[in-house]
């Protein structure tokens, strides 16, 4: 899976407030409207999630400096985690995240019908 990646120079008068932001593509490359964006510490605390709009787009402002893990869910795909990325004070990073399809389903999760 590709991400990119990018950083922005902060605003002189952001203090310190940083900014994660970027698109979801969906295994078409196309932007996907309304997806579900999952965002934590990277020590696994302080879980939210935002969602994108119409055109696949999303923002997470007022990030304190720190690693963060993303991974963005819609239409019933689902990306990678993106394990550590590292957020410095007063910075902007954009990223694009990628829906994948699921080649294998553990059976775990496979829905079984009953018998009737």
């Amino acid at each position: 899976m590709l991400v990119t990646v990018r950083s922005v120079s902060a605003d002189p008068q952001s203090k310190g407030s940083s900014t994660l932001s970027g698109v979801v593509l969906g295994p078409d490359d196309r932007p996907v409207a309304h997806a579900s964006v999952s965002y934590q510490l990277s020590s696994g605390s302080a879980p939210h999630a935002v969602h994108t709009d119409a055109h696949g787009h999303f923002s997470i402002g007022k990030l304190r400096a720190d690693n963060y893990d993303l991974r963005a869910s819609g239409k019933g795909v689902f990306s990678t985690w993106e394990k550590n990325v590292t957020l410095r004070s007063g910075e902007t990073k954009n990223l694009t995240l990628r829906l994948i399809y699921a080649k294998d389903i553990p059976k775990a999760y496979v829905k079984r019908n009953p018998k009737q």
